[in-house]
């Protein structure tokens, strides 16, 4: 077996520098995102996503962005799951993508809040009806038996919707509204590229701007 500390690789096949990025992130974070689907990387709409318990220990999770817009970029969970729980007790988080096949990272971090319970609705109708079902079914986070309580509850609550499950009052969607993103672009002899975007204050308009900082990687 290889050791671990022989694996070795280069980035070379891109570049990020502040003449060829955008001064707004979510824009840079638009481009990157259609250039992720668009070589096909696996799962480019993939995200990991960090929170705080009230142990202060934290946790990670990979989940799926559903969109996103000036006001936040959006998932929808189970709001009585571990996470669910641990952003109502700390609104704050940081998601992490990782397009690999490209040697990219995005980071964000920043607030997070439930989105309406409309927004919440029309995405849950435009589920595929399996899953419509598993977001009954499945009790998230909490220790079951075994899989054939996953099964049962299916079975039962399909019975019980047939076609037209309602969104469970437990399921819905989060935004996080950032005030900080960085962009890494893996370079040669690890002289890696990373721009962050921080939110500050711009006191002669009395709004906040984006300011652009190159970080030493």
């Amino acid at each position: 077996m290889t050791q671990l500390s022989d694996l070795r690789k280069s980035y070379e096949r891109a570049e990020l520098n502040e003449d060829a990025s955008h001064a707004d992130p979510l824009k840079q974070f638009e481009q990157w995102l259609g250039e992720a689907i668009q070589a096909e990387v696996p799962e480019p709409n993939a995200m990991t996503l960090a929170t705080v318990g009230s142990n202060l220990r934290p946790s990670t999770r990979v989940v799926l962005i559903k969109g996103f817009d000036e006001r936040g970029i959006v998932w929808f969970t189970n709001y009585e799951s571990r996470k669910g729980q641990q952003l109502a007790g700390n609104p704050y988080a940081a998601l992490q993508f990782h397009w690999v096949e490209l040697e990219r990272v995005v980071r964000v971090e920043g607030i997070v809040e439930k989105v309406s319970a409309e927004e919440s609705d029309t995405y849950f109708h435009s589920r595929p009806l399996d899953s419509r079902i598993g977001a009954w079914a499945s009790p998230q986070s909490q220790v079951i038996s075994g899989r054939g309580v996953l099964v049962a509850n299916a079975a039962r609550y399909g019975a019980q919707f047939i076609l037209q499950p309602p969104r469970p009052p437990h399921w819905g969607g989060y935004r996080l509204q950032a005030d900080q993103w960085e962009f890494w672009q893996g370079r040669k002899s690890r002289l890696h590229d990373r721009l962050r975007y921080s939110l500050q204050p711009n006191t002669d308009k009395g709004e906040k701007l984006w300011v652009r900082e190159r970080l030493a990687p």
